[in-house]
């Protein structure tokens, strides 16, 4: 699967700190693929659906993107089948 073709993503570069916690809101099934930071609240929505881990799946490689690192450094730690997940950096 091809990944997030994003234009304008915020530079979260400062999040890829080993152990970081990562806390954002996402919302499956969106229109558009798009990620807004509005003070510490990190929202993305993804136009994958919440079915078998494609959401998160989605939700993952954005934030990767944003953060400029390999989705698989990514780790979803809480959040599984909710909208508030936690997602921890391992480098």
């Amino acid at each position: 699967m091809a990944g997030p073709k994003l234009k304008h993503l915020p530079d979260l570069s400062h999040l890829a700190r080993e152990g970081q916690r990562i806390a954002v809101r996402a919302t499956p099934k969106a229109a558009r693929d798009r990620m807004q930071v509005d003070g510490s609240v990190i929202q993305i929505w993804v136009t994958a659906p919440a079915e078998d881990g494609k959401a998160n799946k989605a939700v993952a490689r954005i934030l990767a993107k944003a953060m400029g690192v390999a989705p698989s450094r990514l780790t979803l730690v809480q959040g599984q089948t909710a909208r508030d997940k936690l997602f921890a950096y391992d480098p």
